[in-house]
């Protein structure tokens, strides 16, 4: 597996995209969904990756920088295909060690308490 910084302009990467803010918007109680599009995402305060096997786009995650001692994970998703697999678990280390390259003091994530979000804590 290759996690590489994405520019956000590839197919694929819109397509996983959609699929997980459509699924945030499906299973989130309407008010509380938190997922960016792909126009949120290019702010400049996010980095951006996503992981790849070869060609197939595995999963993705980024960070937000809140402040200079700080930041946000954002955007986890992995490919509904290879779930299971260990991928976001390597994405969130690729995002930890960023963070610490960085020297930020603080990490944060907001997830969903209802039983689809129950993997996801159990990640993180």
């Amino acid at each position: 597996m290759q996690i590489l910084e994405d520019d956000l302009s590839g197919d694929k990467t819109a397509g996983l995209l959609r699929e997980h803010l459509d699924d945030m918007l499906e299973i989130t109680p309407p008010g509380s969904v938190h997922a960016l599009d792909i126009g949120a995402l290019r702010n400049p305060a996010i980095t951006f990756w996503t992981a790849w096997e070869g060609d197939e786009l595995l999963g993705c995650g980024a960070l937000k920088e809140l402040d200079a001692a700080s930041g946000e994970i954002k955007s986890m998703r992995t490919a509904a295909a290879r779930r299971g697999q260990g991928i976001g678990a390597r994405i969130l280390e690729h995002i930890i060690a960023e963070v610490t390259r960085r020297g930020y003091s603080c990490l944060k994530l907001e997830t969903g308490a209802l039983p689809p979000f129950a993997p996801a804590r159990a990640l993180y």
